[in-house]
């Protein structure tokens, strides 16, 4: 009995034991918003007993466990959850709904309207320095690649962003947040001044096409913020030559690397390629210039950041052209230009407050001088001189809310002081415009955000205010594919050049209405873009001819009852993968635009319009040959042209039709013959570029004669133009970059 009672005893004790190591199924789904979440860790606190969600969400593993345990459940994309559980020995159902992690990296951005190329920025990088350099037919200059993105208007007879069927005085430009006055040079009627600033100085660009943040303004159409380079990572000395420039700089990194320091000088001379290319324009001289830079940055110990940038130019040209009025043999334009400008800015965090503010100082002198030219002596000079001052202040303070919400606020003050000499008209411009603005950043979710803000502004000239709301919202439809709406209201001062001192004058305004659709997955973009906008208080003018002569016509405002509109649609694709070691993209841009403003008499198709716009863009790096080829070509739909007069105190239209299509095909060369030399201690390239490869006679519009019975195609200076010219850093091997960024 004894022996029997112990083997029942051992029996009960053993299945006791066993049981204790018997296995419970623990299952269940977890979900976000209803839907299945795959690759989500599941499993019991510091146990090994767990397993990772199916492509439904379903889970389902086994454990001895018994008691009191914590089930956690973690993803990168969601936050991490625990739930308390008390196993048994029944098996188990656990389901659980997680919420999204918001995080910087995967929320979606707001960019409708937007064409980002920063290295701070998450957006699609487009246009960087390099792409800027290497796009054929943009001369190295940022506002001339920026004519192969949609919704930017090829217009080739004068300087600008010409955007969305805005004028190019429309679109402003801003380094490090401080608006750049004359960013172009001084120019004669016809030729276009060209970017005075290199495209080396700036890091990245945001190029807004319309819809912009209020921290920016007195812009009816776009805007262009960029944002200059920060220390360099090491010293160097660069060297440039060409036919047409010679220059020269130096950058010194301290033995720190907290600070640094530089300078460039250079000067241009067209007057060797006006002898060995036939151009259309007669220099009686050529255009020339000599221009420098200074630059220091300074980082602090507490981490905020000082950059100062200065610089200064001078540009001469003369040109001679036939004479509309039979009385003459020649017309000649003799041009005389001075520029500086100087941009101090400043960025300091605070705890939990990050400090930008910023302030730039530039001085601009264009002396236009006219006259005319018969059996070989001139008479009837005349002169439009031209001064202007200019200063901008701007403070941001910028408090992070999360990790993709944001609060920002400040002020910025614009003075200009101008002075206009035309014959007998004589003009002293003074305006204080001050402002005030607030955004914010509002993340909702991974899927959802969007940005709201408002700016106010005050012209000590008009002496008036105003006050612009701005609104963008972005939701993301699928993984890679995100939706954007975009509205603001815009103002602008009328430009000094048509103030009438006599004249009750208003802000122009613009307001802009923008849907945007984008895909952007690795090496791959493609964006459609559709826009309304609706222009009110225009500038209405007159023209005014003080002194019977033609070259002194201006034009001086007198209403603000000018109006019109502007729609449109765009697609941008970019691909950087699909083609070995080549990138391309395509661009296209319908725009429908009328105006009724300055000396229109009615409304009409602006002249800057062109309704049909494609572009495309093909780079191919060839590793071997250690060269890149560069390709680009414009189509644009003929713009209308109108002569438009004043008689008996009305303008009327004498004549007016529409200009031949434009076609330009663009090729660039570049050379590296460094590649391979690990240790080098120079980087070379060598440029070739040919515009206008065709030799397309492109034509920009016309001249008429005082009575309209002549007239004179206005073209460009050449139709085909070469460049060829050698670069070579010193201290520095540029090398390895370069071809990066062409692969």
């Amino acid at each position: 009995m004894k022996t029997k009672f112990h083997q029942i005893i051992i029996l009960l004790f053993f299945f006791s034991f066993v049981q204790s190591f018997a296995q419970v199924k623990i299952s269940g789904k977890v979900t976000f918003r209803n839907k299945g979440i795959p690759e989500v860790n599941v499993t019991l606190k510091d146990t090994y007993d767990g397993a990772t969600t199916d492509a439904n969400g379903n889970f389902s593993f086994e454990t001895s466990e018994k008691g009191i345990q914590k089930l956690t459940f973690t993803h990168a994309k969601y936050y991490e959850i625990e739930k308390q559980i008390i196993i048994e020995d029944k098996d188990q159902t656990i389901n659980a709904e997680l919420k999204e992690q918001i995080n910087e990296i995967d929320a979606v951005v707001v960019s409708a309207g937007s064409i980002e190329a920063s290295d701070k920025k998450r957006a699609t990088a487009l246009l960087t320095p390099i792409d800027i350099y290497t796009t054929a037919g943009a001369d190295g200059q940022i506002s001339s690649a920026l004519n192969f993105l949609p919704g930017v208007q090829k217009v080739g007879e004068t300087e600008g962003l010409f955007v969305r069927g805005g004028t190019g005085t429309e679109s402003k430009i801003f380094m490090d947040g401080s608006l750049i006055n004359n960013y172009f040079s001084n120019s004669v009627p016809g030729i276009a001044g060209r970017d005075r600033f290199n495209t080396s100085l700036f890091k990245g660009n945001v190029f807004s096409s319309g819809g912009y943040s209020a921290l920016y303004g007195q812009a009816l159409s776009g805007a262009l913020m960029l944002e200059s380079v920060d220390l360099p990572d090491q010293s160097s000395y660069d060297f440039g030559v060409s036919p047409i420039f010679l220059n020269g700089s130096f950058q010194k990194l301290n033995k720190d690397k907290n600070s640094s320091y530089g300078a460039s000088l250079g000067y241009s001379n067209l007057n060797l390629m006006q002898q060995i290319f036939n151009f259309n324009a007669d220099f009686i001289d050529a255009p020339n210039g000599f221009n420098g830079d200074a630059n220091f940055r300074i980082k602090t110990k507490s981490g905020g950041f000082f950059k100062y940038y200065g610089m200064f130019d001078t540009n001469r040209i003369g040109i001679r052209t036939e004479s509309l009025e039979p009385e003459y043999d020649f017309s000649l334009v003799k041009l005389k230009g001075k520029n500086t400008y100087h941009n101090l800015s400043f960025k300091q965090k605070f705890g939990k407050y990050l400090l930008n503010t910023g302030t730039s100082y530039s001085y601009n002198q264009s002396d236009l001088k006219f006259s005319t030219e018969k059996n070989d002596v001139q008479s009837n000079e005349s002169q439009v001189l031209n001064d202007g001052n200019y200063i901008n202040f701007k403070a941001v303070v910028d408090r992070k809310i999360n990790k993709i919400s944001a609060l920002r606020g400040g002020f910025e003050l614009n003075y200009a002081q101008e002075t206009l000499n035309v014959g007998e008209v004589n003009k002293n411009y003074r305006d204080l415009i001050s402002s005030a603005f607030m955004e914010t950043d509002l993340g909702f979710s991974n899927h959802l955000s969007a940005k709201i803000g408002v700016r106010a502004e005050n012209s000590s000239y008009l002496n008036k205010t105003n006050i612009a709301p701005r609104f963008a919202l972005a939701y993301r439809l699928a993984k890679d594919w995100t939706t954007s709406f975009a509205y603001g209201l815009f103002f602008q001062n009328p430009e000094s050049k048509y103030i009438n001192s006599s004249a009750n004058l208003d802000f122009q305004k613009s307001q802009h209405y923008i849907f945007q659709i984008q895909r952007a997955t690795d090496g791959r973009s493609l964006r459609f873009e559709a826009f309304y906008k609706k222009y009110d208080e225009l500038i209405k003018t007159q023209s005014i001819n003080p002194n019977s002569n033609q070259n002194q016509q201006i034009q001086t405002a007198f209403n603000n009852n000018g109006n019109g509109f502007a729609k449109g649609v765009e697609l941008f694709w970019r691909d950087k993968k699909t083609f070995e070691n080549i990138d391309y993209w395509i661009s296209y841009s319908f725009l429908d635009s009328k105006r009724d403003f300055l000396n229109y008499p009615f409304s009409l198709k602006p002249n800057f319009a062109s309704e049909h716009t494609i572009s495309a863009v093909a780079k191919r790096f060839i590793p071997k040959w250690k060269t890149g080829i560069n390709l680009s070509y414009t189509y644009a739909k003929g713009r209308p042209f109108y002569d438009i007069v004043t008689q008996n105190n009305m303008n009327i239209i004498r004549t007016g039709g529409k200009l031949k299509d434009y076609n330009a095909l663009n090729l660039s060369f570049n050379y590296l013959p460094n590649l391979g030399k690990k240790d080098a201690k120079a980087f070379t390239i060598l440029v070739l570029s040919i515009s206008n490869v065709l030799g397309t006679k492109n034509v920009y519009g016309y001249n008429f004669s005082q009575n309209g019975n002549r007239s004179s195609a206005v073209v460009p200076p050449v139709n085909t133009f070469v460049f060829v010219g050698m670069f070579i850093s010193f201290g520095v091997d540029k090398t390895q970059d370069a071809i990066n960024n062409n692969l």
